[in-house]
């Protein structure tokens, strides 16, 4: 699915700014192989892609509750995958999640059960050009640095473009059994952008394969985002 769901009753407001998409082409049993029982990788042309997105989390708070100004706004850099679930429909499955605060870190693994971790980072955007470092605290070798310069528009994204970044919901592993949330936002602005430094084995670390080859970049300025809470999903749910 590529255009948003409505979430009526968001459970969180969040900001995602200053992205950037680093994607690799991956087999589909490789990828396969690292899945929970209930979901399936979905596919491009026959393979599957794995994503490293750092960027700035801002703006996040509840409803009805306004947004603290240390605690709302963090780095954060994930490692995804694209998957389908139990009832067919399309997402985002989280091998990994960095953040810089720990607070944040705490509640999402308690409440969304993903897999957070607490790192040292900071986020970097002098014009095009935009760096982003992470380091683990508990595993300070696991780590990413990344520097990239964001390019012109891209006016009509691409099928491929579209498969990587048009995820609108996040699938996790809740006793026993696969949830689901589902994160409204507008269409990404999508930009081209070159790799000027990349350092990281955070992929790895998330259970694959080191990528090989160079990664296909996007960059963005980012949404607004709703997210609803969780719910099961079952086969024809």
């Amino acid at each position: 699915m590529s255009v948003s769901p409505v979430v009526d009753r968001p459970v969180m407001f969040q900001t995602w700014r200053d992205l950037t998409f680093l994607h690799w082409r991956y087999p589909a049993q490789v990828v396969q192989d690292v899945l929970p029982p209930g979901l399936t990788v979905d596919t491009h042309d026959g393979a599957a892609w794995v994503g490293l997105v750092p960027f700035v989390m801002s703006g996040v708070r509840a409803p009805y509750v306004p947004a603290l100004p240390w605690l709302s706004r963090f780095p954060e850099t994930n490692v995804r995958t694209y998957v389908r679930g139990p009832d067919g429909r399309t997402g985002i499955w989280f091998c990994s999640l960095d953040a810089d605060r720990l607070a944040p870190v705490v509640v999402a693994r308690l409440t969304y059960a993903l897999p957070y971790h607490w790192a040292r980072m900071a986020v970097s955007v002098d014009g095009p050009r935009h760096s982003y470092r992470s380091r683990r605290h508990q595993h300070p070798d696991q780590r990413c640095s990344a520097t990239v310069h964001v390019g012109q528009p891209i006016p009509e994204p691409t099928p491929l473009d579209t498969f990587l970044t048009a995820r609108f919901r996040l699938y996790s592993v809740w006793r026993g059994g696969i949830v689901a949330a589902d994160a409204q936002h507008g269409p990404w602005p999508l930009r081209r952008a070159e790799l000027e430094h990349l350092d990281e084995n955070l992929v790895e670390a998330g259970g694959l394969p080191a990528p090989t080859g160079d990664p296909l970049v996007h960059a963005s300025a980012g949404v607004l985002v709703r997210v609803s809470g969780w719910r099961r999903v079952r086969a024809g749910s």
